[in-house]
């Protein structure tokens, strides 16, 4: 590892730190001239290819999971560090499942699952571009399904 300040080949390890999926942070002190300096290891993973619904294929981009759930989430409670866990937390999954090739659809559940436990508004957006609903009550169906799940009644009403 080349010191930033002056260049030499040998440091020595202070501290090293798992962070996030798969990083480690290391504190280095250059042996040379005894400053010290930060690096951060990713491990490298084997590229995962996403079939497209229409059969097309392309490299997994963690980019695109992030852009659907801020648009999502967008003038909803939920913070970036949320969405960058919950995306951190989808690709850590998917590299887990060792696949050379993973279904968008898939992905997109994946999706649905975590985001429904963060905001249920921000989980119906998601879903009304991700299932392409139709029509009125289709999105009325979806909103009875997570009142459902809650217990509740669509509409509020008592009995």
């Amino acid at each position: 590892m080349l010191c930033p300040y002056c260049e030499h080949k040998e440091s020595k390890v202070l501290d090293s730190r798992h962070i996030d999926s798969g990083s480690i942070r290391r504190r280095r002190e250059c042996e040379k001239c005894k400053k010290r300096f930060t690096t951060y290891e990713k491990i490298e993973m084997i590229p995962v290819m996403v079939i497209k619904k229409d059969g097309r294929r392309e490299s997994f981009d963690r980019d695109k999971i992030k852009f659907g759930l801020i648009r999502s989430c967008e003038k909803r409670p939920v913070s970036v560090a949320t969405i960058e866990n919950l995306v951190d937390s989808i690709e850590t999954e998917i590299n887990k499942m060792f696949l050379d090739e993973i279904e968008s659809q898939k992905i997109g559940e994946m999706v649905m699952e975590r985001l429904k436990e963060v905001d249920e508004v921000a989980y119906v957006r998601f879903a009304s571009v991700y299932r392409q609903f139709k029509d009125l009550n289709t999105f009325v169906n979806e909103l009875e399904n997570i009142l459902k799940e809650r217990g509740d009644r669509f509409g509020g009403e008592d009995e």
